[in-house]
């Protein structure tokens, strides 16, 4: 990490946000934890929106995460991918399908996803987190696809998600944030 790791004989920070980070985590900070709590602004918000975002969305999280993993590796975030592979995982998906997801990543991310591994639905996804992540603009045609599978508040809760985690990884990148051993 280009920072030194938080600690609270570092920059003491208020018990309840700390508390709070750790209840949220299961009990023991992660390195972004650490990187964040030097701001006690950006720790506390961080700490409630990506709440809301992780765990208070009704729409599929598996798709919420195949969003995640298609902007870790198109961003080069290999923390996001290592946190985020295991709940797409545990969310239903395969390891066939982040397979067919590394292979798109590797070759053309701008073409549109191939592979009998992947339905079509999270064909979509992946190219949707690919033109936001890549392009931030997203075709007609794409969002037009979009609307066919999903309503106006999954779209939303989708494209959130996405672009949250955009943000994430360009901080995970930016300060060199790797995963805990």
């Amino acid at each position: 990490m280009r920072i030194p790791e938080w600690t609270a004989e570092h920059k003491p920070q208020p018990t309840d946000l700390v508390e709070a980070i750790l209840t949220r985590r299961g009990g023991a900070l992660i390195n972004l934890d650490k990187a964040l709590l030097w701001s006690e602004p950006i720790a506390r918000g961080w700490n409630v929106y990506l709440k809301a975002v992780r765990t208070g969305l009704p729409t599929s999280r598996k798709l919420r995460e195949l969003g995640i993993c298609t902007v870790a590796l198109l961003t080069g975030a290999d923390y996001e991918y290592h946190h985020h592979a295991p709940d797409f995982l545990a969310a239903g998906g395969s390891q066939a399908e982040l397979d067919a997801l590394r292979v798109f990543v590797d070759a053309d991310p701008r073409e549109v996803p191939t592979g009998a591994d992947l339905g079509d639905v999270e064909k979509i996804i992946i190219q949707y987190a690919a033109q936001m992540t890549l392009d931030v603009k997203v075709s007609d045609a794409l969002f037009a696809a979009m609307r066919v599978h999903f309503d106006s508040t999954q779209i939303v809760e989708l494209t959130t998600a996405i672009a949250t985690y955009n943000m994430v990884a360009r901080i995970l990148v930016a300060l060199q944030i790797s995963p805990e051993e």
